[in-house]
């Protein structure tokens, strides 16, 4: 009997080839999407707890207001790990962990430049648990000059000889440090990730302070600790040690530096929620978003059952059709749990052919997955025993669910009725359950094409927004602080090329704020008693070339230059900063800037506004500073032939024999990555868009399937009657069409209220426009007629001889 079941259902696919691709396809895709969308929330969430005690540790965080706002900061400074846990017994250990500058490395004949390294102290590793393959956890770390290096570190520099006791040389080879230590690797679901790790014992012995930041601080508390109580204790240190801090750096009187014990404030952020609740300044990587998981979680629950309730539509049309065979399988014999038996099985087989199709889309899917959601899942993670067996019992589940309504339907229908040419699954035109349905998806579908194009217009306005800075033709030399005493001689041969119009020495790119320094500052004022105001600025290190090569516009003063001696102790300040230290009202130029550690700047000129960061953030108060400025050299050129530029500019770098290799970049292209999370977003958008306009299409070509098998006899006695094709498809189509509406109308004040909070987000945002809505309509307008056409189509031109042969 099974057997049969098996061979009839076989048979009727094969019958309806192209109904049951579309059927296999809609699910196979619903469950695909469902697969990946869970492996990407099963990713975020398991983020930190592979640590043996992650529910004890918490890392230090920083709440800071100033400049009339709230900061909050990942890392503190060196003190307040160690003071922590000093002044208080519920914790147990602490830890701290200091990322590094990208640098050179060196072993015999290899050079690489690292860009993940970080110092540690001694204990770090054994307290996140990072298996060590090579050497002792408990002292890898110890003593000044080791460093502990991964597994593929170790490969690319030693090959397969033994790591332990080699020597590295950092930078220009001065500085040596020997591997201590090898660790497998830091699992990809961490907050941090590193490639090696230098011991904290190489820093500079000094007396640790409290008031900056700089080291992301760990505390390991004991397993009756309660965070809050502890944290509601910080205040008391704040008071004795920030507190006197201030007074001496700022030169403040006492009474203004105790504001502090308010506007400087210790949290504790718990390891495991860092990745997804930490949104501080300075993470140590970008973390993901607790509203993205719920989003996510929602978006594959929505698609899963959209997909299962267009199986059940389009099976439940299909079986409409089956009328006469379940009439005449009756009259033959056959018993109601025969025919419930055969239709679940059915429906069965189609849902594991959709569910081999899903898994193997989701091998071929995944590692584009992975590279926009940034992801390292694989497809054995994804394949475990555990959820195949899942798998399993999801297909058992939705065939079950998907062949009940049409199995019960028929099994129970009157032998007369389908005889006599009737259908056996009497539905009404009008059914609130599908229309509802109908609206449901085309809501959803018409908000994902809003959200899809003001992701893509925010993302065309930040990248097309006048920034303040020329980054046309504009070349970063890196790493020119090899160079070491030749660096400024390279700045002046590049000069006299014919084909440059200025170059400037600086790490400080107006892109992505690489090697940036920060500061609190405030304007000195004579006899002033009513305090400062103060503020804290980000700090460029130039030369007097700065300005010009990037074609920077003073609204005030001057540029620096060689021509005055004293600009060395002279300043050039931002709008911004000019506003908040309260001399937007008067012109700054000659008053005084006094910096942390009581360093005076005079202000020599104000610089227009230029955004050196994401349009996403405010401008924020900068002033530059005269010296300090190796590490890049950035140059301005006008040239048709870029390749033959750049060849002569490593032609010049490589006659002074540097140890590092000559590499550049553009800055237009620096500026394009900073909106990589954005341009993600939007691809993001647009995929699910289209998969839910696919899904919401596959649904209603099965409504309009199986309301056309519903008025097959109406439409051959309209024509009969002379009804022409023209006016049959406006018949079928209207319904459909009001439907379509009423879910536009939904649509349009989700889609504006969702897409106003996430604008909000951005400091430089676009507006929302009617004619988004509009075209967003017209698009779900269009797609819908389309769908509903090729069924409404076929329907008018059937021959009315067919459809009235019965009566």
């Amino acid at each position: 009997m099974i057997r049969n079941y098996f061979k009839i259902s076989w048979r009727n696919l094969m019958k309806n080839k192209v109904f049951s691709f579309i059927n296999i396809v809609g699910l196979a895709v619903g469950i695909s999407c469902c697969i990946l969308i869970a492996a990407f929330v099963t990713n975020e969430l398991s983020y930190d707890r592979y640590p043996t005690l992650a529910n004890q540790i918490h890392r230090v965080e920083l709440h800071l207001t100033e400049n009339g706002g709230i900061t909050d900061f990942s890392n503190v400074d060196a003190a307040v790990g160690p003071g922590i846990k000093a002044a208080f017994p519920e914790v147990l250990a602490v830890t701290r962990l200091l990322p590094w500058s990208q640098v050179f490395m060196r072993y015999q004949d290899k050079q690489f430049k690292e860009q993940s390294i970080a110092m540690a102290d001694s204990n770090f590793l054994e307290t996140f648990s990072i298996p060590m393959l090579e050497g002792d956890i408990k002292t890898a770390l110890k003593e000044p000059g080791s460093v502990v290096v991964t597994k593929a570190f170790a490969q690319k520099y030693f090959g397969t000889s033994p790591a332990i006791g080699k020597a590295l040389f950092f930078g220009k080879g001065q500085e040596v440090r020997k591997v201590t230590g090898v660790i497998d690797r830091i699992p990809g679901n961490t907050h941090f990730q590193f490639d090696a790790f230098l011991s904290m014992a190489d820093l500079p012995t000094k007396s640790p302070t409290w008031s900056n930041v700089g080291y992301y601080t760990y505390l390991v508390l004991n397993k009756a600790a309660d965070p809050k109580r502890l944290e509601a204790k910080f205040p008391q240190l704040v008071a004795k040690y920030v507190v006197p801090e201030i007074k001496v750096d700022m030169g403040v009187s006492m009474a203004e530096a105790q504001k502090s014990v308010h506007t400087f404030r210790f949290f504790l952020m718990p390891l495991t929620d860092i990745h997804l609740y930490s949104a501080t300044k300075y993470e140590l990587a970008a973390n993901g978003d607790i509203n993205s998981v719920y989003i996510f979680s929602i978006l594959a629950i929505f698609i899963l059952l959209l997909a299962i309730v267009n199986f059940t539509n389009l099976s439940t049309a299909g079986a409409a059709g089956r009328s006469k065979e379940i009439g005449i399988r009756k009259v033959m014999g056959s018993v109601k749990t025969q025919l419930i038996r055969q239709f679940l099985l059915e429906s069965t087989l189609l849902t594991f052919i959709a569910l081999l199709l899903a898994v193997f889309a989701v091998g071929l899917l995944l590692p584009s997955f992975n590279e926009l959601a940034g992801k390292e899942i694989s497809i054995r993670t994804l394949l475990s025993v555990q959820n195949l067996a899942l798998l399993l019992v999801f297909g058992i589940f939705v065939g079950i669910l998907a062949g009940a309504y049409p199995a019960f339907l028929l099994s129970f229908s009157k032998i007369t009725t389908v005889l006599k040419g009737g259908s056996a699954v009497q539905t009404s035109r009008r059914s609130n359950l599908r229309s509802g349905l109908v609206v449901f998806q085309f809501a959803v579908s018409g908000t994902l094409i809003v959200a899809t194009m003001v992701t893509y217009q925010q993302l065309h306005f930040m990248q097309n927004k006048k920034v303040g800075f020329d980054r046309d033709q504009v070349l970063v030399i890196q790493d020119s602080y090899m160079l070491g005493q030749n660096e400024p001689v390279f700045k002046q041969q590049l000069q006299q090329d014919s084909r440059v119009i200025q170059a400037s020495l600086s790490g400080n790119i107006p892109v992505g704020m690489s090697n940036m320094d920060g500061s609190v500052i405030y304007a000195k004022r004579e006899n002033d008693t009513k305090g400062h105001a103060e503020i804290t600025t980000h700090i460029y290190h130039v030369d007097e070339d700065y300005l010009k090569t990037l074609g920077m516009e003073l609204t005030e003063g001057r540029s620096f230059s060689k021509d005055f001696s004293t600009d060395s102790t002279a300043t050039v300040i931002n709008e911004t900063a000019a506003r908040e230290l309260g001399l937007g009202n008067t012109s700054p130029i000659g008053k005084t800037i006094v910096r942390s550690g009581q360093h005076e700047f005079t202000i020599i000129g104000v610089v227009k506004d230029f955004h050196y960061a994401s349009a996403r953030q405010k401008i924020a108060p900068l002033m530059m500073l005269l010296g300090r400025n190796s590490g890049a050299i950035i140059v301005k050129v006008k040239a048709a032939d870029m390749a033959d530029v750049i060849a002569s500019f490593r032609k010049q770098w490589e006659a002074f024999n540097p140890s590092a290799p000559f590499t550049y970049s553009f800055l237009d292209d620096r500026f394009a990555f900073l909106y990589k999370t954005e341009q993600k977003t939007s691809q993001l958008f647009t995929v699910f868009a289209v998969i839910s306009i696919v899904i919401a299409c596959l649904g209603l070509f099965g409504l309009a399937a199986f309301t056309a098998e519903q008025r097959t006899k109406e439409i051959g006695v309209r024509k009969v009657l002379g009804a022409s094709v023209v006016s049959i498809i406006a018949l079928l189509s209207k319904d459909f069409l009001k439907l379509v509406l009423i879910a536009i109308v939904l649509a349009v004040p989700i889609a504006w209220f969702a897409m106003d909070r996430w604008l909000n987000d951005f400091a430089y945002r676009i507006d929302l426009s009617w004619w988004l809505f509009a075209l967003a309509g017209l698009l779900a307008v269009g797609i819908a007629l389309l769908t509903v056409g090729f069924q409404s189509v076929k329907a008018a031109l059937m021959d009315p001889v067919k459809s009235l042969r019965s009566e």
